[in-house]
């Protein structure tokens, strides 16, 4: 990278061009340069179908990855849970202080998810979250959307609405200001987020950090607690095999020196769901080592109670 501009790749929807902003503007209170985006179309932006048939969340990271890599950016920003397990040669990541990692449940006012009535088509693009959806309740019907936030809301919400409901995860509502949506907030032990939910992502490229400047003020940006907790979920992911849009759910959480994870393996239709959690005690010795381990322990465990048979792994 040269001494000049920080380029900053983005996919263009509404809400990625908005926590790019926030990390713009961290950034540029740490750096003395300008710090601009880079507007990035993914596949995920063009292709349709739901996202287990385009291959999960991964879709809209590969072009960022790629324009960071060759040079037109000299970094990116995700969602986290977009972002597949597996680490890539050349890139480094960082990760912001996270947001609440809750599901919610968007409907119309006086509606909550205890009162749906029976039968009640609820929008989601997750299998994670349809699957937990009918473990709580089968009499209702999850029905698989598409779309940017606003698209998502108004089949709930608008004055067309289809669906009775939509779920979304509280993060990305809080970040553009839409927390007026939410009629309800899952429990994590009834709805456990997808790992990395709630957390943003900035891959950087080795070109990029051998200018000290920027890797000093991305390692300001990095939240030790929110990277051990991503740290064990991603590891949890990768050890199962388990790909974006496979229904696995994992939750990491930091009190004091302990790192506890939480995780559940569904069924698509609900029926079965493998929930179990391993906790460590971190030392001052390499605590991301530890964490990952948390998560490949735990993968293990949940291997080994049959989470292959449960759950379609390689989604």
């Amino acid at each position: 990278m040269t001494s000049g501009t920080v380029r900053v790749g983005t996919r263009r929807s509404t809400l990625a061009t908005t926590q790019t902003g926030h990390v713009i503007a961290s950034l540029s209170k740490l750096l003395d340069r300008p710090v601009e985006p880079v507007l990035i179309r993914t596949d995920g932006d063009v292709l349709t179908g739901s996202l287990a048939s385009l291959g999960g969340t991964g879709v809209f990271v590969a072009a960022l990855r790629e324009a960071v890599l060759d040079g037109r950016c000299d970094l990116a920003v995700h969602s986290l849970k977009d972002l597949p397990a597996a680490a890539v040669p050349g890139l480094t990541l960082f990760t912001p202080p996270r947001e609440d990692p809750h599901d919610v449940l968007c409907a119309p006012p006086g509606a909550t998810w205890e009162n749906l009535p029976t039968g009640a088509r609820v929008g989601t693009g997750s299998p994670r979250r349809a699957a937990q959806l009918r473990a709580l309740r089968p009499d209702i019907e999850p029905v698989d959307i598409r779309g940017n936030v606003d698209t998502r809301l108004s089949r709930a919400l608008g004055a067309e609405a289809d669906l009775d409901a939509v779920v979304l995860a509280r993060a990305g509502l809080a970040r553009l200001g839409r927390l007026d949506a939410v009629s309800s907030v899952f429990d994590a032990a009834d709805m456990t987020p997808a790992p990395g939910q709630g957390a943003l992502a900035i891959e950087a490229s080795d070109a990029a950090l051998a200018g000290m400047s920027l890797a000093t003020a991305l390692a300001a940006l990095d939240d030790e607690p929110t990277h051990l907790a991503v740290t064990a979920e991603r590891a949890l992911l990768e050890r199962l095999g388990a790909g974006c849009a496979a229904p696995v759910g994992a939750l990491g959480t930091l009190s004091g020196t302990t790192l506890s994870l939480q995780s559940v393996v569904a069924s698509l239709d609900g029926s079965r769901r493998l929930v179990r959690a391993a906790g460590v005690t971190l030392t001052d010795s390499d605590r991301q080592a530890a964490a990952r381990q948390l998560g490949i322990d735990l993968a293990e465990t949940l291997l080994s109670d049959g989470a292959a048979d449960v759950a379609p792994l390689g989604m």
